[in-house]
């Protein structure tokens, strides 16, 4: 691999350090916050029932107004759902509606005006269907005095909203359930990953040395038998290494910052879809030297034997004959990566990329090390704790979950389903948290 395309895809790895799987509690400074509307943005989960049967479940966002809604699912009441009329309840409901739950348009009156009105029509809650398919935070107004709210509000978004607005209309007996179960501290999945990381930190770093070590005792064996000619070309040529040095560590966070805000304002499906097939092109790499690696213990001569290739040198026939393997695993990849499975294609592609770069790129010296990580310490710190001052978001964590896509993020993550999470979801760590330290402990142990 040479050394350009090593060094970009350890640029990009480091884009996405780490992030949490996502949190279902939301504070934002930036909204208002007055007496009787105060409540943080949650995720609230409405379960739908139809017919006496139990129907598709929904998630919309509580408003800052408001009781606090349920976080068990056993505590929740099963009320009666019901279409406001007038719809968007912008006006007093001409009917009482005696502890049903509301389903109701925007409109263009306030949330609170809409809370109002259905708690005066005599409803349990109000369900808001927005006009586009995102969440809108629901709050008050600064100069709102009147904020006595006894109900829960709760907004979906409009493809949710629509398909309850169906079924109502549709002459279907539907009632809903509302709650927000809390996330588990921690969850199984992430002491996978732990070990994933770790695992994968200690098997690269140990190939690593011990592929340094074969090269000095290949070059003290040609000292001794009298070939020092040969090792000198050997040593004038292109080991394919790459050393990093205080300058390029530097650098190297730098850059990796200007991509970051590329990725975060031009961050859309066909930038998404970009850094699949970059990453592709990586794993590709990165599976193809791990298995001729493995392989060339069983199969020798195959390893030593070479073909000329146009455009790309001499390959040898093991190199051949795994590649289309390769090749077809990426590209299967690329194709399912939204199936429930496609997050173990996704791990064994990073794993591989991971240990090839490993490989490839050496940490120097001591100083080199702690500059590389000391900067990448200040750059993870910034971008994912600063970084919202000034953008009122993290966009560490808005770039690796893929927010602003339809996408669960970009690739250069390892990712491990929540087991025991209400609201699914997954645990992910970045390459650049397991590849950074990953080539101080390789240096260690050279």
């Amino acid at each position: 691999m040479a050394a350009a395309p090593v060094l970009a895809l350890l640029l990009l790895s480091a884009l996405a350090e780490a992030a949490a799987g996502g949190d279902i509690v939301h504070h934002d400074d930036e909204a208002p916050k007055i007496p009787g509307c105060n409540n943080d943005f949650i995720l609230v989960k409405v379960q739908s029932w139809v017919n006496g049967k139990e129907g598709d479940e929904f998630v919309g966002v509580g408003a800052r107004f408001g009781p606090k809604i349920v976080s068990k699912e056993k505590h929740a009441n099963r009320p009666k759902l019901t279409l406001a009329d007038p719809i968007d309840c912008c006006s007093p409901p001409k009917h009482k509606v005696s502890g049903d739950v509301l389903l109701v348009q925007r409109g263009k009156c306030k949330f609170t005006k809409k809370a109002k009105f259905a708690e005066a029509a005599g409803a349990s809650a109000i369900v808001i269907i927005n006009h586009v398919h995102e969440l809108y935070k629901m709050v008050c107004e600064k100069n709102e005095t009147d904020l006595d709210i006894h109900i829960p509000a709760v907004l979906l978004p409009k493809d949710a909203g629509s398909a309850l607005h169906t079924l109502l209309t549709s002459g279907n007996a539907v009632s809903v359930q509302l709650y927000s179960p809390d996330r588990p501290v921690v969850d199984t999945a992430e002491v996978f990953l732990w070990l994933m990381a770790v695992g994968t930190v200690l098997g690269a770093s140990y190939w690593s040395a011990w592929s340094a070590r074969e090269a000095v005792i290949e070059q003290e064996k040609l000292l001794k038998d009298g070939h020092e000619g040969l090792l000198n070309v050997e040593a004038g040529g292109s080991t394919g290494m790459v050393d990093i040095n205080v300058a390029s560590a530097i650098m190297f966070v730098v850059v990796a910052s200007c991509f970051l805000i590329m990725l975060y304002k031009l961050m859309s499906y066909w930038f998404v879809e970009l850094l699949v097939v970059i990453f592709c092109i990586g794993g590709v790499e990165g599976l193809q030297t791990c298995l001729v690696a493995l392989l060339s213990r069983w199969f020798k001569p195959a390893a030593e034997s070479f073909v000329k290739v146009p455009f790309i040198g001499a390959v040898s026939h093991l190199t051949l004959a795994v590649s289309p393997f390769c090749i077809a695993f990426a590209v299967l990849w690329a194709v399912f990566r939204q199936a429930s499975f496609a997050w173990i294609g996704q791990d064994i592609l990073g794993i591989a990329l991971i240990v090839t770069v490993i490989q490839i790129v050496r940490v120097p010296n001591l100083k080199v090390g702690s500059v590389l990580l000391s900067c990448a310490f200040l750059y993870d710190i910034f971008w994912v704790f600063v970084s919202k001052r000034w953008f009122h978001e993290s966009v560490m964590i808005v770039v690796a979950r893929g927010d602003k896509t339809d996408e669960d993020g970009v690739p250069m993550l390892l990712k491990i389903p929540r087991m025991f999470d209400p609201w699914g979801g997954y645990s992910i760590i970045g390459f650049g948290d397991i590849l950074l330290p990953g080539l101080l402990v390789a240096f260690a142990l050279r």
